[in-house]
């Protein structure tokens, strides 16, 4: 199988070539193209990849290349990881908002919405050529905001799947603290991508039988230590009786975290000193590990719940069977439409992902989800067809601006500090 990393250059990538190392039981490749415009990434990254997949006795062969078209030929699988922009860009949806007394975060709120404008007509372009150059490719998307992009692929009548390691996170931390193999960890998880709670814990037997709910106790023991995690009070999740993805925190403590921002060292900033430090190390001819580093910049698991996804679309290895991935609703949640992007556990195989049933949602978290659910689907109304009305829309439709004076200001900034990037703002 023919594997193409859209943004390979990324320093994501190494994480991404250790899981195939690991696990090329479960997903063999053969060929793994690395797709980047920028070279002075691409080959240190590349590189490093290269003596990964060598130190794991991996046969595949890796391509780097800056040719989308020639890159993505015959793939049978295409990951999307995209920055448009780069660190740069991130550093201005991060700084931005502040003056408007709002949030700045790179994945919601008016950041997030800039992130949309510029990246869903990209992604739909590459999209496009690997159609025409692999049409029976699967496309996953891991870039952001994944809800918005994925949506886009799909409304496009792209074979996508979005994904997202949020849950593959929590898999893997509430698997550490009952001390059994992930494997057997299954997650009531619930929401949109970076809008989720989790809602129960259970352990699976030898026949794929669920045991009983085992969150009530892991808040119980745990509480103080997952909600140091999640950054939010344990009495907060205790009375809902959830685990809320950290990026609840923008809502649910979103004054707290402005008052922050404003005297913190921003998150694009570290990132983008992680990145200087990962690119050093990345150059070494010595290096033929993921460094330690790398889990810093974030993405935790990514690669796992990537080769997972995809040898299940591949079918060429049944992974988990049921994974937890962005896919359309399809009536799963009774209040959003039925073409509306949720995350939600999904059986996937050959024919791609589908939603597994879940239970009711309460008001707290459905009346949340779907005010945030419209704001997306004009988000994505915007990013495709421009205009500041649309623009002013979206914003002022996302509870985390929802202000008519503020919606207007944050509008003529975002236009302003995204011009090169929008040809319809200029």
């Amino acid at each position: 199988m023919k594997l193409a990393v859209v943004g390979g250059g990324s320093t994501y990538t190494p994480e991404l070539a250790d899981g195939f190392g690991r696990l090329a039981e479960t997903l063999p490749i053969d060929e793994l193209v690395l797709v980047d415009p920028s070279v002075e990434r691409l080959e240190p990254v590349g590189a490093v990849v290269r003596r990964i997949l060598a130190r794991y006795g991996h046969p595949a062969q890796v391509t780097l290349t800056s040719d989308l078209d020639a890159g993505v030929e015959d793939a049978g699988a295409v990951l999307f990881q995209l920055r448009v922009g780069g660190q740069e860009a991130r550093a201005r949806d991060e700084a931005w908002p502040l003056d408007c007394g709002c949030v700045g975060q790179e994945t919601t709120g008016a950041g997030g919405l800039a992130k949309a404008l510029r990246t869903v007509p990209v992604v739909l372009d590459a999209a496009e050529r690997v159609r025409r150059a692999a049409p029976n490719a699967w496309l996953v998307d891991f870039t952001n905001p994944v809800g918005i992009v994925t949506r886009a692929l799909l409304d496009a009548g792209h074979r996508a799947v979005g994904l997202c390691n949020v849950a593959i996170g929590f898999q893997r931390r509430f698997a550490a603290l009952l001390g059994v193999a992930p494997e057997r960890v299954r997650l009531d998880h619930v929401g949109l991508n970076h809008l989720t709670w989790e809602r129960g814990v259970y352990l699976m037997d030898d026949d794929g039988v669920p045991g009983p709910d085992l969150l009530p106790g892991l808040l119980a023991t745990h509480g103080p230590e997952l909600a140091a995690e999640v950054v939010l009070p344990v009495d907060l999740m205790r009375r809902q009786g959830m685990v809320p993805s950290y990026y609840l925190r923008y809502f649910y403590a979103h004054d707290a975290v402005v008052a922050e921002q404003r005297h913190t060292t921003s998150r694009a900033e570290e990132v983008a000193a992680i990145e200087r430090e990962l690119l050093d190390l990345y150059a070494d001819p010595t290096l033929d590990t993921k460094p330690a580093l790398l889990e810093q910049r974030g993405g935790a698991y990514y690669s796992e719940a990537a080769v997972n996804l995809v040898a299940a679309l591949a079918g060429t290895h049944e992974g988990e069977g049921v994974q937890i991935a962005d896919v359309r609703n399809r009536g799963t949640l009774p209040f959003l439409p039925d073409e509306a992007v949720i995350e939600v556990p999904a059986l996937v195989d050959v024919n791609g992902a589908t939603p597994l049933p879940v239970g009711p949602v309460g008001p707290l978290q459905a009346g949340l989800i779907a005010h945030v659910a419209a704001y997306e689907e004009l988000a994505l109304d915007a990013a495709l067809r421009g205009g500041r009305d649309r623009v002013f829309a979206a914003l002022l439709a996302h509870p985390l601006v929802g202000q008519y004076d503020i919606a207007e200001a944050l509008t003529d900034r975002l236009l302003a500090e995204n011009k090169e990037h929008l040809p319809w703002a200029r």
